[in-house]
């Protein structure tokens, strides 16, 4: 646990216009660990509700016998972007990273980068 929650106090350290990020069990919807604003936004509701997102992707991915996997996910809103990243570690399966940034401070480019990172070094 100790290894996920200096994962995610690393995104928000290092990920401009980070406001909250959370790793997420999408078998049960449920945030395993998150860190953030919980004023700007409630993480665990979030998660549960992104867990649907992943889900519906995966259900549409295998109906239309679609090879490989899903590297991340880009959701923008008006004043924020959420990106939903599946862990692909060998503890991973059934665990996705997501953060939320705001718009007007984040460099999405570089997020997705320090992100994907996040993910590969990250230890479940």
């Amino acid at each position: 646990m100790a290894q996920m929650e200096s994962a995610l106090a690393d995104a928000m350290s290092t990920i401009e216009g980070a406001v909250g990020v959370a790793l997420v069990d999408y078998t049960s919807g449920m945030a395993l660990a998150t860190l953030g604003d919980n004023q700007a936004l409630d993480l665990n509701i979030a998660a549960a509700g992104n867990t649907d997102v992943v889900r519906a992707k995966m259900r549409t991915m295998e109906m239309l016998e679609l090879q490989g996997s899903i590297e991340d996910m880009l959701i923008t809103l008006t004043a924020q972007y959420h990106i939903i990243r599946p862990v692909s570690g060998k503890n991973g399966g059934g665990l996705f990273l997501y953060l939320v940034l705001d718009r007007k401070r984040a460099n999405l480019a570089l997020a997705r980068h320090r992100l994907a990172k996040l993910e590969a070094d990250l230890e479940v």
